[in-house]
C-alpha cells in the first residue's frame, strides 16, 4: 500500500506529519527543533537508501 505523508505548520513553531490517505488516522507532532533535526538528517543523508 502507497502512503502519502502531508506536513502542516502548527502554530507553536513545530509541525504535524500524518498519513493523506488516512486523515482520521494518528498523526505524529514534531517541536521546531526536533522537525529541525529531521530536516538536517536527510539533507547529510542519514538515513539508508
Amino acid at each position: 500500500m502507497r502512503r502519502c505523508v502531508e506536513v502542516a505548520d502548527l502554530p507553536s513553531g513545530g509541525q504535524a506529519v500524518r498519513d493523506s490517505k488516512a486523515p482520521n488516522g494518528p498523526m505524529l507532532n514534531f517541536t521546531r527543533t526536533e522537525w529541525q533535526a529531521f530536516i538536517d538528517s536527510v539533507k547529510d543523508h542519514r538515513f539508508g537508501r
